[in-house]
């Protein structure tokens, strides 16, 4: 079994300046016993992945209200993949329209939480997703 600690990188793209339910969920997840890193308001998905390069994070939860939610996925996915990390865990979470959804999980995010969504089971999908991605890595 792998005993390293998940680390997860929490952001927020764009121009949203509410960011509770990020810290909401950065809180779950480290109270869960993860590493995270949350990176405050207004990145740049540049920012993001460069973030994410450097803590070296299996993962990383994008929390968005902008509806610009499909440009700022695909984006943070394409650039991770020019970066060769494209094996980083990709989810997120927000005001995202149901009907955006399947297409942002064709895009390659795991999974996407809406309101309301109890901070367990991002918990539980996140360890999860990590623990198929290292039984990979071996």
């Amino acid at each position: 079994m792998d005993e390293r600690k998940i680390r997860v990188v929490v952001a927020k793209p764009g121009l949203d300046g509410h960011d509770r339910g990020a810290k909401v969920v950065a809180r779950a997840l480290r109270d869960a016993g993860m590493e995270v890193v949350y990176t405050g308001l207004r990145q740049t998905a540049e920012q993001i992945v460069e973030t994410v390069l450097q803590e070296d994070a299996d993962a990383v939860g994008i929390s968005i209200l902008s509806g610009a939610h499909t440009f700022y996925f695909t984006k943070i996915i394409e650039l991770l993949k020019e970066k060769d990390a494209g094996d980083v865990i990709v989810f997120g979470g927000g005001v995202i329209p149901e009907k955006d959804i399947p297409g942002l999980l064709e895009a390659g995010v795991g999974a996407v939480f809406g309101p309301g969504t109890p901070t367990s089971v991002c918990v539980e999908w996140l360890e999860k997703a990590v623990a198929e991605k290292r039984a990979k890595e071996q």
